[in-house]
C-alpha cells in the first residue's frame, strides 16, 4: 500500500491534466448510503421498480417517498475532508475536473467549481412532463406542476434516461486529454460511465474500499477509505510544495 501511495503521489505531482471521477463511495463517509453494498439503497429495493420514468407514471407515491427520504437525508449531510481536499487541489491546479456520478452536490458545497454531474442533481426539481423548473418545497409537498399539472421529480438521471449531453461531452473531452485519471468510490458497474477510464491514454488510479477483478485494468489500486487516502496524499503534496 505504501509503495502504491508513493507512486500515485508522484503521478499527481507530474500530471499536467488530471480528471477525478467520483461515485457513491465518495459520499458514504459523509453518512449517505451507497447503492450496491450490503447496506446500500438497493439492498431492499429493486431499482428498476423505483428509479425509472415508469415509476413516476405508474407508482408515483413510491417514487416520491423514496426521493423525499433522500432529500431529507441531505439536510443532515455535509462534505467531508476528502471533498474539501479535492476542492483545494483544484485551486492549486492539481486537478482540472471532477466528474461525478453523485447527485448530492457535496463537491460544490466543499468548494469545487469545475464539475460535471453525469447523473444529474437531487438538489433541483422539475416537472416530469414539461420540464418546468420548480423549487424543492413544491416537490416535498407533492404538488402538481403549475404549468401543466404534471408530476414533479428531482433532476436526477433515472434508469433508461440519457445522460446530459453537455456534461457527458465535457467529461469525455477532458478524459481524452488527461494524463491522469483518479476514480474514487465508484464500482464502475453503471454504463456508460464505466467506459470513461478506458478512453484515456494517461495513467489510471482506482481508490475504493473494495478492489476486485473488475478494476484490474487500472495502473494503480488503493484499497481503503477515500477520505483517509486523500488526506495522506494531500499531506505529502503539501510537504513537497
Amino acid at each position: 500500500m505504501e509503495e502504491y501511495l508513493q507512486a500515485v503521489l508522484k503521478e499527481i505531482e507530474k500530471s499536467t491534466f488530471t480528471v477525478v471521477l467520483t461515485g457513491a463511495g465518495m459520499s458514504t463517509e459523509s453518512g449517505l448510503p451507497d447503492f450496491r453494498s450490503k447496506t446500500g439503497w438497493w439492498k431492499n429495493v429493486d431499482p428498476t421498480t423505483i428509479a425509472t420514468p415508469e415509476a413516476i407514471d405508474n407508482n408515483y407515491d413510491f417514487f416520491w417517498e423514496f426521493y423525499k427520504t433522500r432529500v431529507d437525508l441531505l439536510k443532515q449531510t455535509e462534505p467531508h475532508k476528502g471533498h474539501q481536499i479535492l476542492a483545494k487541489w483544484e485551486k492549486e491546479n492539481h486537478i482540472q475536473l471532477v466528474a461525478t456520478q453523485n447527485v448530492d452536490g457535496l463537491h460544490q458545497l466543499a468548494g469545487s467549481e469545475q464539475i460535471t454531474e453525469l447523473h444529474g442533481s437531487i438538489r433541483t426539481f422539475s416537472c416530469h412532463n414539461c420540464a418546468w423548473q420548480v423549487d424543492e418545497h413544491s416537490f416535498m409537498l407533492k404538488e402538481q406542476c403549475q404549468n401543466c399539472g404534471g408530476k414533479l421529480r428531482p433532476n436526477v438521471i433515472l434508469f433508461n434516461e440519457q445522460l446530459p449531453v453537455h456534461e457527458w461531452e465535457k467529461t469525455v473531452q477532458a478524459i481524452e486529454q488527461a494524463s491522469l485519471i483518479l476514480v474514487i468510490g465508484s464500482s464502475l458497474r453503471v454504463s456508460p460511465v464505466n467506459q470513461l477510464p478506458a478512453i484515456t491514454s494517461g495513467k489510471t488510479v482506482m481508490i475504493n474500499k473494495e478492489i476486485d477483478d473488475w478494476h484490474s485494468a487500472f495502473d494503480y489500486h488503493l484499497e481503503g477509505s477515500a477520505k483517509e487516502i486523500l488526506e495522506w496524499l494531500d499531506t505529502r503534496l503539501s510537504e513537497h510544495e
